[in-house]
């Protein structure tokens, strides 16, 4: 017999955290941060609820602060042994935590916290991390762990263990497939177990088609307005998907001209990492790379490397297109341009991604009229709007769908990583559809699993 704890990712979206137990042996599978409206959040300073130090492995599904955001802390407790996930999971790794700890900087002044981690303490982290390929099976105790494609962002994945010919799976994200940029979501064929997301578990995305006509109307309207359509967006994967779809929209004239800035030096260096990793991109990506194009830098888009260039689109002429980190107004460039920008009436905030209950970005899109950014209140006279089918996230039916590919091998569902009313509908339908025994843990529990 063997366990299961859900330390986190479990009552709540973020702070992925599990813990498998078998023979002699201790796993963890992600080890992210709780997204708050701030980094110095108590939850992401509290002691880790295990003993560290008796932990043989730790596997990273994908680069997600909500995933690796508290790696370099566990390392800093005392962790010792070995960091598994895909080459490009940990290079993006390294980047995120570097951004991670200037931001930490910032509010260790501002918010009185102490650093959750130091320089040295991501040194020694990546120092500990090994890397394997899509499908190259290895050994962690007396069982086989294997990393499967989960085509949510570059280099994401899916952990498969297998011991005594039982295999359990732990999906991490799992992408809104097929997307523009990434390969399709593998299957989970043949699992015993699944520990799965459940972000938009109760909730359907718009068709891919929609989307792209939803993105096309903000941008025509901001034109008409001649005003701002600011895109709160991801660095990593959302950022890069805009851009790549403005490209094609721009290429195929289907989009008059509009100055369009990147506003994020964290997602300016990961589309660094993506023309590194093109090879991990489904063919048709790939094929503009092949030709010489680069979709992530083309006329009429504007690099803000610098916060003099950042300065500098205020200046600029309307209309325009600005999308900046962070995707929920936690932090980063986009707050100054929403300070700036919410009090217009001529602007348009466009949400392309989920926003977590309590951060910036949700108080706006849920409507509220008067919002506070870094001690500044601002009446919110913008336009809201919001495109769910750019959500990297498989929707209701997808996550349905995905846990039915499993086939008759499955015999049970542990649905985290979503809000409780998300989890709980998705575990119903799970039930109800499928006939499977369906679970959402609360924080802290532990399972028996026959593994």
């Amino acid at each position: 017999m063997s366990r299961l704890s859900c330390h986190g990712g479990a009552g709540t979206v973020t702070g992925a955290n599990f813990l498998l137990e078998f023979g002699d042996k201790k796993i963890l599978v992600d080890c992210g941060i709780h997204e708050r409206e701030q980094i110095c959040d108590p939850s992401n300073y509290a002691d880790f609820p295990y003993d560290q130090k008796t932990i043989g492995a730790l596997f990273i599904t994908h680069a997600h602060a909500d995933h690796i955001g508290r790696v370099p802390k566990l390392v800093r407790d005392g962790f010792k042994g070995v960091i598994y996930s895909t080459p490009a999971t940990k290079d993006i790794s390294a980047i995120m935590f570097d951004d991670a700890l200037n931001v930490m900087r910032q509010e260790t002044v501002s918010q009185n916290c102490g650093m959750l981690y130091e320089e040295e303490d991501v040194a020694h982290a990546l120092s500990l991390w090994q890397v394997h390929e899509y499908h190259e099976p290895f050994k962690t105790g007396d069982a086989e762990a294997e990393f499967l494609d989960a085509g949510h962002i570059l280099g994401s994945a899916m952990v498969r263990f297998t011991r005594n010919k039982r295999r359990i799976i732990f999906s991490g994200d799992l992408g809104n497939s097929p997307e523009p940029l990434l390969n399709d979501t593998e299957s989970p064929e043949g699992a015993n177990y699944l520990v799965m997301e459940s972000v938009y578990g109760d909730r359907v995305h718009e068709a891919k088609s929609q989307r792209l006509l939803q993105l096309r109307q903000a941008i025509e309207q901001a034109r008409a307005k001649k005003g701002v359509l600011l895109i709160p967006s991801f660095s990593l994967e959302r950022t890069q998907v805009l851009l790549f779809e403005l490209y094609k929209m721009l290429e195929t004239s289907a989009l008059p001209k509009v100055h369009i800035y990147l506003d994020s030096p964290l997602a300016i260096r990961l589309t660094d990492v993506f023309r590194r990793y093109k090879a991990l991109m489904n063919p048709a990506a790939q094929e503009y790379f092949s030709k010489g194009t680069n979709p992530f830098n083309f006329p009429g888009l504007t690099l803000a490397a610098n916060m003099d260039e950042s300065n500098h689109i205020h200046k600029s002429p309307n209309p325009k297109i600005i999308i900046a980190g962070a995707g929920m107004s936690h932090g980063g460039r986009i707050r100054r341009h929403e300070k700036r920008y919410l009090g217009d009436n001529h602007t348009t905030v466009l949400f392309v991604g989920y926003q977590a209950p309590g951060s910036l970005g949700r108080r706006i899109q849920d409507g509220e009229k008067r919002v506070e950014i870094d001690g500044e209140y601002i009446t919110v006279r913008a336009r809201i709007e919001t495109i769910t089918g750019y959500s990297g996230h498989k929707d209701r039916d997808g996550l349905l769908d995905f846990v039915s590919r499993a086939g008759d091998s499955l015999e049970k569902v542990f649905v985290t990583m979503g809000e409780p009313k998300a989890s709980l509908f998705l575990a119903q339908r799970v039930k109800d559809y499928l006939g499977v025994e369906s679970v959402v843990p609360e924080a802290g529990q532990s399972f028996q699993l026959d593994w």
